[in-house]
């Protein structure tokens, strides 16, 4: 074998490295929602065993990734830095961590390692995303986000339903976690197919038949205006095609309607009201009176994880909210208007480099993401990250980042210049 082929095989072999972390850091990603629940319930040990677990394995798959990217040909992180989005969630990372010097947490050190845990995330992206492999390792990183998903949600069937008809486990794997997982993998199936890698269709199903499923209002409202929006937007997708998927995903909401309706009934009448709709007014006004606790807190809040088993429980049932149940009031309520400010920049940031995408159904699909987010962000929120987690708004920027450069590219393959 001559120099040219041995450099060849080399470059194929740390390709198909690289791909094996992206898949098993997006499975990781999916996984982890599940795993204080499975050290709690079959493991029977504490709640913050089953926490340092998961950190654990993200500080494991990071040191694999610096690792394997030893003596590799890397582009400098200095390019994914470059982009707004990334520079965006950065700032905010950073910031929360300066909010731990004042945040009013219940435990500093527990609210490190959650800090800790959103740089690890964001360091493992742009580490696996800084090579000449992006588009692989980011295929990857998706399929295994979604298989890691699909074996949740057969997980979630399995196990045993809710007072309130609901699927989860209402204290460490929840309806409204199980059913964002859903969506957000069905949106990643969504782009793969765009880009011929595969079509997914059992893994839709289950995924979609899933998050119906779930019961989780917010979300499945929030995936049917995002999905709404893709259908009227995608003109790539045939008219025939469009009406199989509306009248199929009918059908389905038609097949689970007598559980709808047994659910609104416990859900009137048995139903925690500080978990209802009416009752999350109270714990938003509670934050707009909160914002005066102190001369700063309108400007800076009450910093990184200051809610959870810090906030008194609301109403007669005593409820304790995890979060402030709109993703806004939640980075006021934590970061006060510097919070709002980066929500805002984050979001706005990749809404722009979107658009600078090339017209056509990646755009559009990323589009009715980001809607999907925005929607659910109205009635949810996430007590560590944003909705849309630091470590997918990097990705998505780096990737849509790739895809316009190529477009450049072909676009400037094809000039003629006349002779």
């Amino acid at each position: 074998m001559n120099a040219e082929g041995i450099f060849d095989h080399a470059v194929s072999f740390e390709r198909s490295e690289t791909r094996g972390l992206a898949f098993a850091l997006g499975f990781f990603f999916s996984f982890r929602l599940s795993i204080v629940m499975i050290s709690v319930r079959l493991l029977g040990v504490e709640p913050g065993t089953g926490s340092a677990l998961s950190l654990g394995l993200d500080l494991m798959l990071l040191g694999i990734i610096c690792f394997s990217s030893l003596g590799s040909q890397q582009q400098s992180v200095r390019s994914i830095l470059r982009l707004t989005a990334v520079r965006w969630a950065l700032q905010y990372v950073v910031f929360a961590g300066l909010s731990l010097t004042w945040s009013e947490s219940a435990s500093l050190p527990h609210s490190i390692a959650y800090w800790l845990g959103l740089v690890v995330d964001v360091s493992n992206v742009v580490l696996l995303l800084r090579g000449e492999s992006a588009q692989d390792n980011a295929a990857a990183m998706l399929s295994g986000f979604i298989w890691s998903s699909c074996f949740l949600a057969l997980v979630a069937w399995i196990m045993p339903g809710q007072a309130d008809l609901r699927l989860g486990d209402e204290q460490f794997f929840n309806t409204n976690e199980i059913g964002s997982l859903c969506a957000m993998a069905l949106f990643f199936a969504q782009y793969l197919t765009r880009h011929n890698q595969g079509t997914w269709r059992f893994a839709k199903f289950l995924l979609f038949v899933t998050l119906i499923r779930s019961l989780s209002k917010g979300t499945i409202i929030a995936f049917l205006v995002g999905q709404a929006f893709l259908l009227v937007m995608d003109r790539s997708m045939r008219r025939k095609t469009k009406i199989l998927l509306l009248s199929s995903a009918l059908l389905l909401i038609g097949a689970f309607w007598g559980l709808f309706e047994a659910y609104y009934d416990v859900y009137t009448t048995a139903g925690n009201q500080a978990e209802t709709f009416t009752g999350r007014t109270a714990i938003w006004l509670y934050i707009l009176g909160a914002t005066f606790d102190h001369p700063w807190t309108l400007w800076v809040g009450h910093g990184f994880d200051s809610w959870w088993k810090v906030v008194s429980p609301f109403g007669s049932e005593m409820f304790e909210a995890r979060h402030a149940e709109n993703e806004i009031l939640q980075q006021f309520y934590a970061f006060g208007v510097v919070g709002v400010a980066l929500l805002l920049g984050i979001y706005g940031s990749l809404f722009r480099q979107l658009r600078k995408l090339q017209r056509g159904p990646t755009r559009v699909l990323l589009l009715s993401m980001l809607i999907f987010v925005l929607v659910r962000g109205l009635a949810v929120a996430d007590a560590f990250d944003l909705l849309l987690p630091l470590w997918s708004i990097i990705f998505v920027s780096v990737v849509v980042n790739r895809e316009i450069a190529d477009n450049r590219s072909i676009e400037a393959s094809e000039i003629v210049i006349p002779l």
